[in-house]
């Protein structure tokens, strides 16, 4: 009897627990996925910069004759277009990310406030 009654006064405490783990373990999502997003912006911003260098160069490079120099920095202007291509999608890729683990953060917390 009394094993039955310690099990029910403490059922409640161990759900509690349990779901104050799930709201922490969210915010730290929401705390990675925003790091993220301010990496991949940094990122795409810098690769925007590369991008107008090589724009300038390549037409600089034209404009001399130097046909070596300009397909070397076409190349180069190519690989960054692709790598900030790659950061949008990352970057979207991690908004999403953010939103589904705000939402989950929302819900637990929810859940938690209901007696």
């Amino acid at each position: 009897m009394f094993a039955v009654l310690a099990l029910v006064v403490s059922a409640p405490r161990v759900l509690a627990a349990q779901g104050s783990s799930a709201v922490k373990q969210d915010r730290k999502e929401v705390r990675h996925d925003r790091r993220e997003l301010r990496g991949d912006r940094r990122d795409i911003r810098h690769d925007t910069r590369d991008i107008r260098q090589d724009r300038r160069d390549v037409h600089q490079d034209v404009r001399n004759g130097d046909t070596t120099d300009a397909r070397r920095d076409a190349r180069d202007l190519r690989q960054d277009r692709r790598d900030r291509r790659r950061d949008v999608r990352d970057a979207r890729r991690d908004r999403r990310d953010l939103r589904q683990d705000r939402r989950d953060g929302h819900q637990d917390q929810k859940k938690d406030s209901t007696p």
